[in-house]
């Protein structure tokens, strides 16, 4: 992997880790980076807050994938030459894709991948300029009521670990909506 361009990194939950994998971690002096990030839960039972009322989500169409996996870029500023992965997902066996509107312009997105009575939820983003407006409770609603509908009993998602000082929003939004922290995984950067 470090051959590789770009960053690489090794995600794991310190606190359940085997001794031999600490210490493999020190052998290769694998260095933490960044937050880390907070695995969280939610029974299909809980309930939510209602999404705000102004803003409308639809699915979003197989034709639309291109804009999907272009908003998925811009959104968390990855570089655009992911655009073909991300909008790769639409319409695929277990995917569901959704936008949130403004009238009828996209200006969120946010994907669900349902595997039997288990959904992940992610690539829930905002695009910068309409962000604080209640964008991500609508699709974070929208896809806890799709994942209902498919037989989901248990909708898992991550974000990053929230930091002393440092506003985290989609934490926030999250725990509001119904979902408890099960466990943090920290970043090694190879």
């Amino acid at each position: 992997m470090r051959g590789k361009a770009g960053n690489r990194f090794v995600q794991l939950n310190v606190d359940a880790a085997s001794e031999e994998v600490r210490n493999w971690i020190q052998t290769k002096d694998l260095h933490e980076h960044g937050p880390g990030w907070a695995k969280l839960t939610r029974s299909a039972s809980s309930s939510s807050l209602e999404s705000p009322g102004r803003v409308h989500t639809r699915r979003v169409k197989v034709d639309e994938a291109l804009l999907f996996g272009s908003m998925m870029c811009k959104g968390f500023n990855f570089p655009l030459t992911l655009v073909s992965l991300w909008s790769a997902i639409v319409g695929k066996e277990g995917w569901s894709c959704f936008f949130a509107l403004d009238g009828e312009t996209p200006i969120g997105i946010g994907a669900i991948y349902v595997s039997g009575t288990f959904a992940w939820l992610g690539g829930g983003t905002t695009l910068p300029e309409f962000r604080n407006r209640g964008v991500q409770k609508a699709l974070i609603q929208i896809r806890t009521d799709y994942g209902i509908t498919q037989g989901v009993s248990t909708f898992v998602v991550e974000t990053e670990v929230p930091s002393l000082g440092k506003p985290n929003i989609s934490y926030e939004n999250l725990r509001k909506m119904g979902f408890q922290r099960a466990y943090n995984r920290k970043n090694f950067k190879l």
